[in-house]
């Protein structure tokens, strides 16, 4: 019976955990105190430039209307805590609704756009493929040249796509930039693994489904967030092609509340009546309009590095 024997681990040898910095190369140099001192400083300053706004949004937004009026404006420091706000964008109405539309916007027009743009790059990226050239520079001259925003209105109003949601998706479905990065990527790829695919008698179909996609999930990762937060803070298509106020997005229902043009249907007696604080219910919509980016990003952060420099440079 065989049994474990534990090494002791050498002296001046420590075991790297995986939060631990990757080993440095032997021709780097050590960074110097004063430059890692002075590297802190900065990403302490940029740090709080992002989240000391955030933090008066938040807090604004779960404080009672009291405290609110007492402080004239935004609240910095906290003085009791209220879910009013919430409770009341949530319970129904024209906030609900415009989250629910932007929800739904983001997550199918992610599918339909990641769709498009793997097939599109997957096809570039096999140079034998019909017109491979003559399909990559038309599409390279998009980036410098458009049609412009009339003639844009004027085609999704002869496909009679206004008041559709489909002029949210179609309009601005597809990114050029986002298929080269794929393309790139895909290009990346050991050339051997798809001729031995082929030779076992795979088609374009199977080689992209069982071996291009699973090597390619960082960039795919990147991508697929890209297109989710365009969507989710697309506000600009909705003001253009939709009419009915029940159909806009939540980005341009954040708009009205900031701008006060209008108060979201449900909630004016309760502000007219002193219930509520208007500024409760901007800050809390733009709260609502960020918390889904701000709980993904982090989820893909790992995969910008591997996912964006290869896809950008090889190819």
């Amino acid at each position: 019976m065989s049994t474990v024997v534990d090494r002791p681990v050498p002296e001046g040898v420590r075991e790297r955990s995986r939060w631990a910095a990757p080993p440095r190369p032997v021709w780097e140099e050590e960074p110097a105190k004063a430059g890692l001192a002075a590297k802190g400083l900065v990403l302490g300053i940029a740090c709080f430039a992002v989240l000391f706004p955030l933090w008066i949004v938040i807090v604004t937004s779960l404080s009672p209307k009291k405290v609110i009026d007492d402080t004239g404006g935004l609240v910095l420091i906290p003085k009791g805590i209220t879910f009013v706000a919430y409770q009341e964008l949530l319970g129904g109405g024209q906030v609900q609704r415009a989250a629910l539309v932007s929800l739904g916007v983001t997550l199918v027009g992610t599918l339909f756009s990641m769709t498009v743009s793997v097939l599109c790059a997957y096809g570039l990226s096999r140079r034998d493929s019909l017109g491979h050239r003559w399909i990559l520079m038309t599409l390279l001259a998009t980036m410098f040249f458009g049609a412009g925003l009339i003639p844009t209105y004027l085609l999704v109003q002869a496909l009679g796509l206004t008041d559709t949601y489909l002029a949210l998706i179609l309009p601005s479905a597809v990114s050029v930039f986002n298929i080269l990065v794929l393309r790139g990527f895909f290009m990346g790829i050991s050339p051997e693994l798809v001729d031995s695919a082929r030779i076992d008698g795979a088609g374009d179909w199977r080689i992209l489904w069982r071996i291009v996609l699973p090597l390619s999930r960082a960039v795919l990762a990147v991508i697929t967030l890209f297109y989710a937060v365009g969507y989710w803070s697309a506000w600009f298509n909705a003001s253009i092609y939709l009419t009915d106020q029940k159909m806009m997005p939540l980005q341009n229902v954040m708009i009205q509340l900031v701008q006060k043009q209008e108060r979201p249907v449900g909630l004016s007696a309760q502000i007219n009546t002193g219930q509520l604080s208007p500024l409760a219910i901007q800050m809390a919509v733009m709260v609502l309009a960020l918390l889904p980016v701000a709980v993904l990003s982090p989820f893909v952060q790992k995969h910008f590095r591997k996912g964006m420099l290869t896809g950008a440079v090889k190819g």
